[in-house]
């Protein structure tokens, strides 16, 4: 796989899947391998994927300075690759907390982006903020399944301020439209891809400065498309609606039969409103 140095000489690779024009594409996690992403469910067959292992996650060197994990400090990393790929500009796709690092890229870069692409994206960055009671009213539109009873109380423990490991893994079906047995391997896989120490830096004190990101995003001038799966607890639908009204100008599509992986839960429209949008 081909690999390239980052400024700080951290040799960080990519994987490359799909024909056409590039899009570059960063997983989130946050800090998890870019092999979760697979061929975002077929958007590979008319563009080429080119996603990226942050950092110390898949293929990619761990940093000398540890540091170097948090968001902000990652953005010279994007443009290290902009660069080893020899493009002017890039179409930039970001999936839930690699959303952040993509905004961080296109308001210090805005120049070098030609379409932005955010996928149930994380919010950190832009200081929206989700309340316990809209996490819970998403969930509750689960509540025919045979594990709501189990995880929707999971979610309560944790509104009410119990954040124990087993409440959170229990969580874990939310995050899939169908908790069949493609969406529990592709679970199954994650902890392997994850960097646990990275993700407690990623967005750590100092990575993100909603006042300022949200000016530069109000005079952004590239496309921008955002999507948000109808049954996601981590993107709820509402709140990436206004995320999308941060920008001049941005297209806003939610998929109805998704949560968190729409390029998982219902591919062929995921793949259709992409190939619409970057074409």
């Amino acid at each position: 796989m081909p690999t390239f140095a980052a400024p700080d000489g951290t040799k960080l690779a990519y994987h490359v899947v799909g024909g056409g024009a590039p899009v570059v594409c960063l997983p989130g996690g946050p800090m998890q391998a870019s092999e979760y992403l697979g061929e975002l469910g077929g958007l590979g067959e008319y563009r080429e994927l080119v996603k990226l292992d942050l950092r110390g996650t898949g293929a990619s060197e761990v940093p000398v300075d540890s540091a170097s994990y948090r968001c902000d400090r990652q953005v010279e990393d994007v443009e290290a690759l902009r660069e080893q790929l020899g493009l002017e500009q890039l179409d930039l796709l970001g999936h839930s907390a690699g959303a952040n690092l993509a905004v961080l890229y296109a308001t210090r870069y805005p120049s070098r982006v030609s379409k932005l692409v955010l996928i149930a994206p994380s919010v950190y960055a832009v200081g929206l903020r989700i309340s316990s009671e809209t996490r819970l009213s998403q969930a509750r539109l689960r509540d025919g399944e045979p594990w709501f009873a189990a995880a929707y109380g999971a979610l309560e423990a944790i509104a009410a301020g119990d954040h124990a490991p087993e409440n959170w893994a229990a969580l874990t079906p939310f995050s899939y439209g169908r908790w069949d047995a493609a969406a529990q391997a592709h679970q199954a896989a994650e902890d392997a891809q994850r960097n646990d120490q990275a993700a407690g830096v990623y967005g750590s004190e100092g990575a993100y400065t909603p006042h300022s990101t949200r000016a530069a995003l109000a005079t952004f001038p590239a496309p921008v498309l955002l999507t948000a799966g109808s049954l996601d607890l981590g993107a709820p639908p509402a709140t990436v609606a206004d995320f999308a009204a941060l920008f001049a100008a941005a297209t806003f599509i939610e998929h109805p039969a998704a949560a968190h992986f729409p390029w998982l839960d219902d591919p062929a429209a995921f793949t259709d409103v992409l190939k619409g949008f970057l074409q």
